[in-house]
């Protein structure tokens, strides 16, 4: 954008002189001036804080106090001639920073690339026709097409708009939506009070429209408010700010533990120089370096497995949480169930006619109820359908022989039903175009709008919507092509039909009309509440998922209560639940029961019927309300803008890839791409693997550090000769454990995992049984070092310390495959079923290996080679850490496997 074009009053100018210097049109631009113009103005975003590039990345390694310890404890093994160890340390520290540096990337990658996956979309006008693309490509002279829960792209201009409502809370801090018409505003109007223009990031709450782009990115509103203060980085989740404290702890433990040893070293007749190395050394072991970076990893890594099942994590807190999550409350319709309606009954003037062919392909024929096919289509018949096809925001479209609805899928089936029936949709469209429109809310649950009537002399208002808020509004119904009175009689004879239909697990759609005076151009609710004429019903069935029944199961056997919540009638609700197993028999709760019921009940009754029928979203939070002042840990998903609260306050909110508006998509923590119900559940359960996994790395590494330590402790109180060097204990701690976090961050899943109860939210990582593990696993680490240590310290000292340096190492490798689980066998899991820590357990025997049998390992470290019969005696006392840990949990002293309830 230029400097001219920044100055310009758009709200004062009328639509041809925007046209004229923006040079596009009602239209838009075609894809050639797109691109230009895009290389031109730069991508529509705004500019945060610059990505971790390289160079910053490497920094963040070396930014580290233990490396700054590591730094000097090279200096001053330099300083003092000991040459060699100064090379090793500085060796140590430049293969840390690398591999942290390499693992980092990855993870950043990955992030990357999820943020990509969940960008936002929208929907512009190119070469006159609707496209969907992401809001980043959006150009200035683009056309907008802006419908109820978008998310606006960009500073635009309105062309047209009817009803349309905006949030702009965002940018002018106004609570209640702004209505939004084109037109002239005065010039020196303010942003707040320039109707006619919509800015970007603000959200359409109701109507639709249409509207120019005349600023992208940084140029737009939010732009400027971009400029001035720019986004801080991205947020560290509860786990990492709980393991940076547990980092910190152990620090400064570390650090106290090195002056014990540094004053016992020196009271012991150590040289003062040998034990400030030695201290470093200690140190070092004590903190777990590598903890920030592989929490970092594993959860950047598991988030990307996460979203191959079709789960975009928007936010990293709702990984840990979706392991302690107790209920999911889940929309019906497209979630558990195909989200393909296809119509199967139509009731006209008394008759109901039956449906054949499934989806949204529009080849199937109407029989009557006794099996005659309808030839002459009645009166009574045309006119629902006519309403249908007119009172309808949806379009079929064919591609590569599949159809498919853009738009309302139930919108969708009515017009396959109409096509079905052998109506001409496209030329019915043009010739009786539509006039004004009520849009369909949630609240209201009816949409009607007004077209010229059969003659083209008048005007008539077509409404379909829920049945019994339909069937309210009417005083007639057609029958034998006339309008009649609708008395007690008919109103419960309508009443039975509808519910005969949703019992049959078909979702019912009632369709009526109004005469409307000859000169109305307008549409009001007050104009279709009252005074309609019912035309008739639509069946619709959408099957169950074929997955949701096992997934109804497997939430269950993980403890966890499936909720089902529909704006369906209750028995249809009802039939769908007791096909996925979600209930028996009920209850089924309507949405004037949860207004009526308070809060304490309202939990009890979710969790023992788990079916709510006609419910709106204002109903969803104060249900979400309800069950988490009870203690609950709730999903929720939604769609529509309505949602957005209920996503906000849930535990872990969940929006519709698919179905679900722009509103919804940001106000989530998680977006299912395939709005599909096992989806959730398959997040529940890598949220669980993943914790599961972050929880082995702490295991893991605080282990092996407290390994190191007792053994140092042992020897100095026992007034042992010290069994390693500096450098020896460095090796162990980073490179050998280096070599097995990673692998453990990315265990796969184990079989029990949907079997557990769900995790406690405030149960710490380092609970009690790792605490019990490492009470019995630790001292019997120290315990065979020192052993193998004095046995080999009488006759050659060096060979005595290589001995248990490598014992210490091996010892690793055995509670690497410890870590792999809290409570199942190795065996129980499979012993192959994680190849990259068998290849990391590999790659570290065969660094053990090289620094014990190599000239340059020998060298660097002071070792000396090893006899098979000193590596035999290592294997078999080292496994003992492994053999005891197979015991405890065959015994069941680390507690068994939970089974959920």
């Amino acid at each position: 954008m230029t400097e001219e074009t920044k100055s310009v009053h758009w709200h004062a100018l009328d639509a041809e002189a925007v046209f004229e210097r923006l040079d596009s049109g009602a239209d838009g631009l075609d894809e050639a001036q797109a691109k230009q113009r895009l290389e031109h103005a730069g991508p529509n975003s705004l500019e945060t804080e610059d990505g971790v590039s390289p160079l910053r990345l490497l920094a963040r390694q070396v930014h580290n106090p233990l490396i700054y310890l590591l730094i000097g404890a090279a200096v001053l093994s330099f300083v003092i001639g000991h040459r060699v160890d100064a090379a090793v340390i500085a060796g140590v520290v430049v293969l840390n920073t690398l591999l942290g540096f390499i693992q980092e990337w990855r993870a950043e990658g990955a992030l990357a690339a999820l943020q990509e996956m969940s960008a936002p979309h929208s929907r512009v006008l190119r070469d006159g026709k609707p496209r969907r693309l992401e809001a980043r490509e959006v150009v200035p002279g683009d056309v907008l097409v802006l419908e109820t829960g978008d998310r606006v792209a960009a500073d635009a201009r309105l062309l047209s708009g009817d009803d349309l409502q905006v949030d702009e809370s965002a940018l002018t801090g106004e609570s209640d939506p702004l209505a939004k018409a084109p037109g002239q505003v005065d010039e020196g109007a303010s942003v707040a009070d320039r109707g006619n223009m919509v800015w970007m990031s603000t959200n359409v709450t109701g109507g639709r429209g249409r509207a120019i782009v005349i600023a992208t990115g940084m140029d737009t509103q939010m732009g400027r408010i971009a400029e001035k203060v720019r986004s801080t980085g991205r947020q560290e989740t509860p786990l990492q700010k709980r393991l940076k404290k547990l980092g910190l702890a152990l620090g400064i433990i570390g650090i106290a533990l090195a002056g014990v040893v540094f004053v016992l070293g020196v009271l012991r007749g150590h040289g003062v120089v040998e034990m400030l190395l030695f201290a470093v050394a200690v140190a070092v072991s004590a903190i777990p370096e590598g903890l920030p970076a592989v929490i970092s990893i594993t959860l950047a890594l598991g988030v990307r497995r996460m979203a191959n099942r079709h789960a975009i994590i928007r936010r990293l807190s709702a990984v840990e949480t979706l392991g302690s999550t107790t209920v999911i409350c889940s929309d019906k319709t497209g979630t558990i169930t195909e989200n393909q309606m296809t119509v199967r009954r139509l009731w006209a003037d008394g008759q109901t006619y039956e449906v054949s062919g499934d989806g949204y392909r529009p080849e199937g024929e109407l029989r009557r109820e006794g099996g005659e096919t309808v030839g002459e289509r009645p009166d009574t018949l045309e006119r629902l359908l006519w309403i249908g096809t007119l009172s309808n925001n949806a379009d079929l479209k064919e591609k590569d022989g599949q159809w498919r609805v853009e738009g309302n899928p139930s919108e969708g089936a009515l017009l396959a039903v109409a096509i079905k029936a052998g109506m001409e949709i496209g030329p019915m469209r043009e010739e009786r175009r539509r006039l004004a429109e009520v849009p369909f809310s949630s609240d209201a649950k009816y949409m009607a709008t007004l077209h010229p009537d059969q003659d083209g002399a008048g005007r008539v208002a077509y409404v379909k919507g829920a049945p019994e808020r339909i069937l309210g509004f009417c005083s007639h119904v057609l029958r034998d092509g006339e309008s009649v009175e609708l008395n007690d009689d008919l109103r419960r004879e309508i009443r039975e039909i509808s519910e005969r239909y949703a019992s049959e697990a078909l979702r019912v759609m009632a369709g009526a009309y109004r005469e409307m005076p000859q000169d109305q151009d307008g549409l009001e609710p007050t104009d279709v509440e009252n005074g309609l004429t019912l035309a008739g019903l639509w069946g619709m069935f959408d099957p169950p998922r074929k997955e949701s029944t096992q997934a109804v199961s497997d939430a269950k056997g993980a403890g966890i209560h499936p909720v089902m919540i529909t704006g369906d009638h209750a028995i249809t609700a009802l039939a769908i639940a007791r096909q996925v197993g979600i209930t028996e028999d009920g209850p089924v709760l309507t949405g004037a029961d949860i207004e009526r019921m308070e809060k304490p009940e309202l939990a009890k009754a979710a969790l023992a019927g788990g079916v709510f029928a006609r419910v709106s979203p204002a109903h969803k939070l104060k249900l979400m309300e309800a069950l988490q002042e009870q203690g609950h840990v709730v999903a929720m998903t939604g769609d529509g803008v309505n949602d957005a609260p209920a996503l906000k306050g849930a535990d872990i909110g969940i929006a519709m890839g698919r179905a679900g508006t722009e509103v919804a998509k940001e106000a989530a923590d998680m977006v299912l791409t395939d709005d599909n119900f096992a989806t959730i559940v398959d997040a529940v359960e890598e949220g669980r693997v993943i914790y599961n996994n972050l929880r082995g790395v702490v295991f893991f590494l605080l282990c092996a550090n407290a390994g190191e330590i007792l053994t140092l402790f042992g020897a100095l109180v026992l007034g042992l000769d010290l069994p390693m060097t500096a450098t020896m204990i460095l090796w162990v701690n980073l490179v050998t454990a280096g070599a097995c976090t990673i692998p453990l961050g990315i265990e796969p899943r184990h079989a029990d995992v949907l079997r557990e109860r769900p995790r406690d939210p405030q149960e710490p990582v380092v609970n009690r049984v790792m605490l019990r593990r490492m009470a019995i696993l630790t001292p019997l680490m120290a315990l065979g070092t020192l052993l193998l240590f004095q046995s080999r310290s009488g006759t050659d000292f060096v060979r005595a310390q290589t001995v248990a340096f490598t014992a210490m190492v091996a010892f690793e490798w055995f509670q690497a495959l410890n870590a792999r689980s809290q409570r199942l066998s190795i065996f129980a899991i499979g012993p192959f079923s994680n190849r990259w820590l068998l290849l990391g357990v590999g790659v570290a025997i065969l660094l053990q290996l090289g620094a014990v049998h190599t000239p340059v390992g020998r060298t660097l470290l002071g070792t000396t080679a090893l006899s098979w019969m000193d590596w035999l005696l290592i294997v078999l006392i080292s496994s003992s850490v492994w053999l005891v840990d197979e015991i405890m949990k065959w015994l069941g002293v680390y507690g068994k496997p939970q089974r959920s309830l």
